[in-house]
């Protein structure tokens, strides 16, 4: 009997036996990277905000309009005037250029690019839960395939206790309540390798949901990566690198920009406007210009407009302040959770050992007719318990390596040298940055747009 458990100790450790082509945890993340739909939404979004530096520095330019008119007019001045008739076709061309504004464009322009680097830490952030991902399903179907393996060994072995209860039972050393149990047991076992089956199942459509595809032969875990040596370390390289940090102080930037902003409309806007205009008769006209625009009143709406940026400007840093706090939480938490998982693990190997022993000596004991055939199967049950609590505290301890590296922002394609290349955020940013129009860089951004199709 004890061969069953020999060859179910196998799937004590979360560890699996490498095979032949086997799938690693980098082609796991390395798929679940160039295959995310999320990440490709995030860098759609970040390029929609690298639009908006080139719309705020467009403002710096004048505006010019064309405009081609062409009309037919019939008239008469009096009622015995004879009448005048014909097509009359104009052509203006205006430019106009704000001159002076008391710094609302360049503040406008530093926004947008404050933005821009806002909305990079959130392509970090969805990077890191993309991985995060990757790795949770591949543990998750190497636990489940383990688990699987040790249901199995769990049916054949109550199937053999079965067998062994009925042929006692007819020499007559047992009641048919003892066969009963047995039996009882067997149905219990068989129904906890179909909740396996099924749990596999699911954690192989968690592997395709976060890599792409289904899992193929997955190969043993590496080495988990290297973590500060202490808590307190993790949270000084999180409050340093965070990804949610970073942006956060990025919007508290936003939102100071925003209150001069508001200051900046309260003063006068000055523009020039140049134009020319020609007629199908010969007759043309120049005209150049300056105007000074200042509001005077409107309502109460532009100190409305500033309150409002500095109530805006104390939520931003308010949320910078919780920002950390969170940050500093959720370090806290795994690292606790890692040692706990780390506890579980010591726990779980001398549960085993006691509970192997115990379930020999019950064994032993039962076919010398001191114990019942339900005593060996409560101690073959809590030796199961033992094993899957095993797999299940070392696979958290696995993946809390990872959570403490997500906590401390560094859950990324660079720090785990996956080696593969990665989004650029600043090509498609340095394309547009001064809003190009049909030129060289033009030419540039259309080489750029076509490698990201």
């Amino acid at each position: 009997m004890r061969g069953f458990f020999a060859a179910a100790a196998v799937a004590v450790s979360v560890l699996a036996a490498p095979v032949a082509q086997a799938e690693t945890l980098t082609d796991a993340f390395i798929a679940a990277y160039r295959t995310s739909n999320l990440l490709d939404k995030q860098a759609a979004t970040l390029r929609a905000a690298d639009e908006d530096v080139a719309q705020a520095m467009s403002t710096l330019r004048p505006v010019v309009d064309f405009v081609l008119g062409s009309g037919y007019s019939r008239a008469r001045q009096a009622s015995n005037a004879p009448v005048t008739e014909g097509v009359r076709t104009t052509f203006d061309l205006t430019a106009q250029l704000v001159l002076l504004d008391f710094g609302r464009r360049a503040l406008q322009i530093e926004i947008a690019k404050e933005s821009v680097l806002a909305t990079r830490e959130l392509l970090r952030g969805v990077e890191q839960d993309v991985l995060f991902a990757a790795v949770a399903a591949y543990v998750d179907v190497q636990v489940n395939q383990q688990l699987l393996s040790l249901r199995d060994s769990n049916v054949r072995l109550v199937t053999q206790e079965l067998r062994a209860a009925q042929d006692r039972f007819e020499v007559g050393e047992i009641t048919r309540t003892d066969v009963s149990i047995a039996e009882a047991r067997l149905a219990a076992a068989r129904a906890g390798y179909a909740a396996a089956e099924g749990n596999l199942m699911v954690a192989r459509e968690a592997f395709k949901a976060a890599t792409g595809a289904y899992p193929r032969n997955l190969a043993r875990l590496p080495t988990s990566p290297r973590l500060p040596a202490s808590m307190e370390a993790a949270r000084t390289v999180a409050l340093r690198t965070h990804p949610s940090l970073l942006a956060a102080q990025r919007r508290v930037t936003i939102s100071d920009l925003a209150v001069e902003l508001q200051k900046a409309a309260f003063r006068p806007t000055l523009s020039a406007r140049v134009g020319v205009g020609l007629n199908d008769a010969g007759g043309d006209d120049q005209s150049f210009g300056l105007s000074l625009n200042q509001r005077v009143y409107s309502g109460g709406n532009q100190a409305s407009l500033l309150r409002q940026s500095i109530a805006n400007r104390d939520g931003a840093r308010a949320d910078l302040g919780q920002a950390g706090v969170l940050i500093a939480q959720a370090v806290g938490n795994a690292w606790a959770g890692l040692e706990i998982a780390n506890a579980q693990v010591q726990a779980g190997d001398r549960q085993i050992r006691a509970a192997q022993t115990a379930f020999d000596g019950v064994r032993e004991e039962a076919s010398l007719g001191a114990r019942t055939t339900l005593d060996v199967l409560n101690a073959e049950q809590e030796l199961l318990d033992a094993r899957v609590t095993r797999i299940q505290a070392e696979a958290q301890r696995y993946l809390g390596v990872y959570q403490i590296l997500q906590a401390m922002g560094l859950l990324s394609v660079e720090h785990l040298q996956l080696g593969i290349p990665t989004y650029d955020p600043a090509g498609y940013y340095n394309a547009v940055k001064n809003a190009p129009v049909h030129s060289a860089q033009g030419k540039k951004l259309d080489r750029i747009l076509e490698k990201l199709k």
